[in-house]
């Protein structure tokens, strides 16, 4: 049995034909479409993000994700209110998953991006946010349900090797910072190994 099997051993997730992930809860956003025609899955990108800034565990970010977001609320909201974007799944502290877009379809999270040569990365990729900021560190709850979903991800999609699991920062230098340095990549490495 291999580490990629037991480690989406009993317990793990499982990803649909359609691109879902057992046992998370679904928000379907609107800010996603058909990925190009004969285009496969190869890249898993790793985000991180707050709503409000620094604030955790509030409507925000499913707001964000579903046009939602009240631009009085908050200061910081009315700079982003009108942005349309989403991501595949959010993994807040606790550990709980929520999916908004199926792993089938294109996810606007990547932006402006570049991967291997290649460019508009959210045709190839999967978008996985983790609830923090780039100066905290991420709790033990999300790198364990981050290890399960990537090993469920990488059943359904083996073209996602390790060296294809990157952070936003890494396919939008100088533009996006995210997971940020208090992201611990050898501690995932060693999870998913």
């Amino acid at each position: 049995m291999s580490a990629q099997t037991r480690a989406a051993g009993k317990g793990s997730p499982r990803v649909s034909a359609d691109g879902w992930l057992a046992g998370a809860r679904r928000l379907p956003s609107p800010n996603c479409d058909d990925r190009p025609p004969g285009e496969s899955v190869s890249l898993l990108v790793i985000h991180g993000i707050s709503m409000p800034p620094g604030t955790f565990g509030g409507p925000g970010i499913d707001a964000l994700f579903c046009n939602t977001l009240d631009p009085g609320e908050h200061p910081a909201f009315a700079e982003v209110a009108a942005l349309r974007v989403s991501a595949h799944l959010l993994i807040r502290r606790d550990g709980r998953v929520t999916q908004y877009v199926p792993f089938e379809r294109r996810a606007w999270h990547a932006g402006v991006s570049r991967f291997d040569g290649r460019e508009r990365c959210n045709d190839f990729s999967i978008g996985i946010e983790l609830e923090g900021t780039d100066t905290r560190a991420y709790t033990q709850r999300q790198y364990r349900r981050l290890a399960r979903v990537i090993a469920a991800i990488r059943q359904r999609y083996p073209a996602i090797v390790p060296q294809r699991i990157v952070g936003h920062s890494d396919i939008a230098p100088g533009r996006k910072t995210d997971p940020g340095p208090s992201f611990d990549w050898q501690r995932l490495r060693a999870l998913i190994a």
